[in-house]
């Protein structure tokens, strides 16, 4: 990828894409309609629901990212969310904390006796077909791979996956949320190395819609070190994101 192409990664994802926090109930609709789509009719990973809406319990705790086509007609793409303590009990495990309880490694980290409103999980990352058919993606909600990143002949970027992904590093920061936990595919630190991203896998692979392991990162150590050609998207997605805090944000506490 040229100096020029970096320096101009932040006007190619304006182009084509724009992300938004999904504050409103039109918005989560949306998201949920993405989430039913993909995870239910899709996927089967979930059961279809008559109101083709895919919620579950966490969404009441949680705050939720949308990424869409930036030119009109608006053309829904992904989502995915920010699950915080649950207010009323922060105690109760995260997702994650469920799914690994037995093969986490407490002496790298310990959620359970972490601030609980200093950590959140990141999950349902979802991407419609249409934006992610591609040769071994059709039974993943999202993928990234060596592929994304094209050659050094013919180099690309994987807009999608890397806008939802920093689009949900920008609410963790603005809500204070120092560490993200989140189950990923076991080479995506790999790849997300290449941005300067540092994920750290806490724990054994478990069993969950393929094989996952889970990892964390720190969010200040994220926007801190990412690569300069990165830079001009992060700028791009922060602005996004905190127009959608100028409009208010869902009002559920997060715990102290």
């Amino acid at each position: 990828m040229s100096l020029l192409d970096r320096f101009s990664l932040g006007e190619g994802f304006k182009k084509y894409f724009e992300v938004a926090a999904a504050f409103s109930d039109d918005l989560r609709n949306d998201v949920y309609g993405i989430r039913h789509e993909v995870y239910c009719e899709e996927l089967g990973f979930e059961p279809v629901r008559p109101d083709r809406r895919e919620i579950d319990d966490n969404d009441r705790h949680s705050l939720h990212c949308l990424l869409r086509t930036s030119t009109e007609p608006r053309i829904l793409v992904g989502c995915n969310r920010l699950v915080m303590a649950r207010p009323e009990d922060p105690a109760h495990p995260l997702p994650f904390e469920h799914a690994c309880r037995a093969t986490l490694d407490r002496s790298i980290i310990d959620p359970a006796k972490e601030p609980r409103g200093s950590i959140a999980e990141v999950s349902r990352l979802a991407v419609r077909a249409h934006y992610r058919r591609r040769k071994g993606e059709t039974k993943t909600a999202l993928a990234l791979s060596e592929d994304d990143f094209g050659t050094k002949e013919q180099p690309r970027f994987p807009y999608i996956p890397i806008g939802l992904y920093l689009a949900v590093v920008a609410l963790a920061k603005h809500e204070g949320i120092e560490t993200l936990f989140m189950l990923t595919e076991p080479r995506l630190a790999d790849h997300f190395s290449k941005l300067g991203v540092k994920i750290t896998q806490i724990g054994g692979p478990v069993e969950h819609r393929g094989t996952r392991v889970p990892s964390m990162m720190n969010v200040d150590h994220v926007i801190k070190n990412l690569r300069f050609f990165i830079k001009p998207i992060w700028r791009v997605v922060v602005e996004e994101i905190e127009a959608g805090y100028a409009n208010g944000r869902p009002a559920f506490q997060k715990p102290a």
